[in-house]
């Protein structure tokens, strides 16, 4: 049988791509169907049905948006939910939260399929590349069958144990990521509001201790003014809300997610939803003409 991928956004569609490219059988669907004709290039064969997907597929990956798509695609609290997933695994790669997880762990089990957690730490550049990092969690012997699905999308893998420990493991790595994001844009407004040269800015970081794969993507996003979507400012906003909830969930303080959680909302508020994470210099920008009027 097929394997299945289901959701071709942004993330999915490449992921799905480097799947294709590296020969496994794939079966996609894409409920925008202009996101498919990539894949049917590549030689993936395009259902007309999400349904079609798990008709052919015993394993079907979802690199869905959030909770509701999954469940719509699913169609959960429906009948028809243990009709799709029964003797099937489903490889969850999205982010959606821990408790969810969790939840759509039990339901799919009790319907007679079989669940994998599969989210990966990585933005456009490296899931085009195939160099994400991927997390699984869930039972020893469904890791074993789905790791080597993950190997043409990432450069490494880890296993991360029972169900919803790779979302934790990825919040926790956005509890990094979004506050080191928001200092990289914060650094390159105090350079520029200050006249000095902000090429000459990312060079000298390039060049430092702190330099990064991430801060040189978006270093050179902010000093050129190009905020063409890899990671987009309202999904970065989902995933600071997700991690302050998961944080507060178990009563721990999360002071600089505080400050990001605010930044990007005022970033979606003035309309800059769409642009890429880097983008919320724009929402610091803001502030400080504030300031000064």
């Amino acid at each position: 049988m097929k394997i299945g991928f289901i959701g071709l956004g942004v993330m999915g569609q490449p992921m799905a791509l480097n799947l294709a490219r590296a020969g496994t059988s794939l079966i996609v669907w894409n409920r925008s169907p202009d996101r498919c004709e990539a894949l049917r290039a590549a030689g993936a064969t395009v259902a007309v049905r999400a349904t079609d997907v798990f008709a052919r597929s015993r394993i079907v990956l979802l690199m869905l948006y959030d909770a509701a798509a999954i469940d719509a695609v699913l169609c959960r609290g429906t009948p028809e939910f243990r009709d799709l997933v029964a003797g099937h695994v489903i490889v969850q790669m999205g982010t959606p939260s821990p408790g969810y997880s969790k939840s759509l762990d039990a339901d799919i089990r009790a319907a007679g399929g079989a669940y994998v957690e599969a989210p990966v730490s990585g933005s456009l550049k490296p899931a085009e590349a195939g160099q994400l990092v991927g997390m699984l969690a869930g039972e020893p012997d469904l890791i074993a069958e789905v790791r080597p699905l993950m190997a043409p999308m990432c450069r490494e893998v880890f296993s991360c144990g029972a169900v919803p420990g790779a979302l934790l493991m990825k919040i926790a790595i956005n509890a990094f990521l979004i506050p080191m994001v928001t200092g990289l844009a914060e650094a390159f407004h105090f350079a520029g509001r200050h006249g000095l040269d902000v090429r000459q800015l990312r060079a000298i970081l390039d060049a430092g201790p702190m330099a990064s794969n991430v801060s040189k993507v978006k270093g050179a996003k902010l000093a050129g003014g190009d905020f063409s979507v890899q990671s987009a400012i309202s999904d970065v906003l989902k995933n600071t809300r997700l991690t302050t909830a998961a944080a507060r969930e178990k009563g721990l303080a999360s002071p600089l997610l505080d400050v990001c959680e605010a930044l990007y909302s005022e970033a979606v508020e003035q309309d800059h939803a769409g642009i890429d994470m880097a983008g919320v210099v724009k929402a610091i920008e803001a502030r400080s003409d504030r300031r000064k009027s």
